[in-house]
């Protein structure tokens, strides 16, 4: 039976299939192509000072714009009509079952079994390391100390944004670290704190202990959902990569508000937490990002149990 949306009439080929009609898929493709266009517009005509807040996310992470911007249905989902023909070409990608599309050729979809042939051991890793921060409770004790202990000690033109001051001095600076108990649970910030810094962690992460110190409230464990969106694709749906790509913009700008680097003059207001009332508004930010990665989450915890399932 065919379900009129408001982007176009979809149907159901199959059991946990439903086809997608040329009219309404091609609209959700250029209103995601438009939506990732602004994000990106900055870091893609920007020339010379690189921006240590949007150029982030395509420098820490792998996917490039152009990539960003081509928009899949994820699975479970088929594309009718003759746009959807050169699909058939990109890897892991088939005609839908029964015949489903019309005249133009077959409907395309996702071919789960050879994305999961590929891509299976890290969909259950995914799938266990989101399911492992969903159950735990919210941290928010850290207060964007990484950022500090990541220029810790270091002679100035050697920390990672040189190009910027440090707010407080090199000096001042060192002595924010050397007075806070710093508790970084998260391993992809902790690789980057200096020598000097890394005995000063509270903790001392691991690549392999991800799974069990991973926790909701870490700024970089809600910027991952980005990287796990995006990992999951095709699977994903891009709206939904859409959606963790500008979460994580947003959590990356409270990154540098709250490091010792000085940015007013890009117009980011510092979050000082080095003093009380800037350590409360952090938390205040952590916890509010927190409750906003919670359905991006259980979103992608659903994805991969739509993969793992239809196996």
């Amino acid at each position: 039976m065919a379900a009129r949306t408001a982007a176009g009439t979809a149907h159901e080929a199959a059991p946990g299939l439903v086809v997608l009609d040329e009219p309404g898929w091609t609209a959700r493709a250029r209103a995601h192509e438009e939506r990732v266009d602004r994000l990106t517009a900055g870091h893609r005509q920007r020339a010379g000072r690189k921006h240590p807040v949007e150029d982030f996310l395509f420098s820490y992470y792998s996917l490039r714009p152009a990539q960003l911007r081509r928009w899949h249905p994820g699975a479970g989902v088929a594309l009718a009509g003759a746009a959807a023909q050169e699909r058939l070409a990109w890897r892991d990608h088939t005609s839908a079952p029964d015949g489903a599309g019309g005249t133009d050729g077959p409907a395309v979809t996702l071919d789960v079994a050879a994305f999961l042939t590929r891509r299976g051991d890290a969909v259950r890793h995914v799938r266990t390391l989101l399911a492992a921060v969903a159950s735990r409770p919210l941290h928010l004790g850290c207060f964007g100390l990484h950022e500090w202990a990541m220029v810790y000690r270091l002679d100035p033109g050697d920390v990672r944004h040189a190009g910027w001051p440090l707010r407080l001095g090199a000096d001042g600076t060192d002595e924010v670290v050397g007075a806070h108990r710093i508790r970084c649970s998260h391993f992809d910030a902790f690789r980057f704190f200096t020598d000097a810094a890394r005995p000063l962690n509270a903790l001392q992460p691991r690549r392999e202990d991800q799974v069990a110190l991973d926790q909701p409230g870490c700024l970089h464990a809600t910027m991952d959902l980005y990287k796990w969106a995006y990992k999951l694709s095709p699977a994903t749906p891009s709206e939904l990569v859409a959606d963790c790509f500008e979460l994580a913009r947003e959590v990356r700008e409270l990154d540098m508000r709250a490091s010792p680097y000085d940015l007013r003059e890009l117009g980011y207001e510092p979050v000082p937490v080095e003093t009380p009332d800037g350590k409360a508004a952090y938390a205040a930010h952590q916890r509010a990002f927190a409750e906003r990665a919670a359905p991006l989450r259980t979103a992608l915890i659903a994805v991969c149990d739509r993969l793992l399932t239809q196996r």
